[in-house]
């Protein structure tokens, strides 16, 4: 009963529409009528610049943070390491169905990736360092959130299966699931991306410069 009311609040957390709230307080608009029509930290850092992408992203990482840190109001789980793994999970996954169909917002949100890494970061720092170091580093390079966040996801399940050879099936599963899931939400955008026609997150403007001015 209380683990069911638990995994409610968490889906309600995942729920706060954060790039939905920016857009319409700061430019009386709705994030999804524009650029890819979700509303993720990508489609806010595409629609309405880093600044507020950055914002929303730290914001939707910190739903999943905050979502999975709730087993704590369960005692039992304080003690019980697996348990306590399988229930942050559920937490974690709520919270990431929530951002995806938020009741606050019609049920249509975002792709998850930034709650999902709030999660992964409350369940397992270490993993959580090395999917955020693809991330960047093929950020930098391509400027795609998009495809940053596909090699960011599937280095989940290489670095909890190979690396840290995590013995936990349900971790082993999870991980696994979420590189499908994140693949499988950014099909248009591997498309886009395969056309030559992605959107670039608008970043590293003064390193495009200087190779413009050195014919780079």
């Amino acid at each position: 009963m209380k683990e069911g009311l638990l995994i409610i609040i968490a889906y309600l957390i995942g729920s706060i529409p954060t790039a939905l709230m920016i857009s319409r307080h700061f430019f009386g608009i709705d994030i999804r009528d524009y650029g890819s029509g979700n509303m993720g930290a990508t489609n806010t850092f595409r629609v309405l610049g880093s600044r507020f992408g950055t914002f929303v992203m730290v914001c939707d990482i910190l739903k999943g943070m905050w979502a999975v840190s709730l087993f704590v109001f369960l005692p039992h789980y304080l003690s019980n390491e697996l348990d306590r793994t399988n229930f942050m999970i559920g937490l974690g996954l709520a919270a990431v169905l929530g951002h995806i169909f938020p009741v606050f917002a019609q049920f249509k949100g975002g792709k998850g990736v930034a709650t999902l890494l709030g999660m992964i970061i409350a369940l397992q720092p270490v993993v959580a360092v090395c999917c955020v170091g693809v991330f960047l580093v093929v950020l930098y390079f391509t400027r795609y959130v998009s495809l940053s966040s596909i090699l960011g996801a599937i280095m989940l399940p290489i670095s909890v299966l190979w690396i840290w050879n995590e013995h936990e099936v349900m971790y082993r599963v999870f991980a696994l699931l979420v590189a499908f899931m994140v693949v499988l939400t950014h099909q248009k955008n591997i498309g886009r991306i395969l056309r030559g026609v992605e959107s670039r997150v608008p970043i590293l403007k003064h390193r495009d410069r200087r190779k413009n001015k050195t014919g780079i």
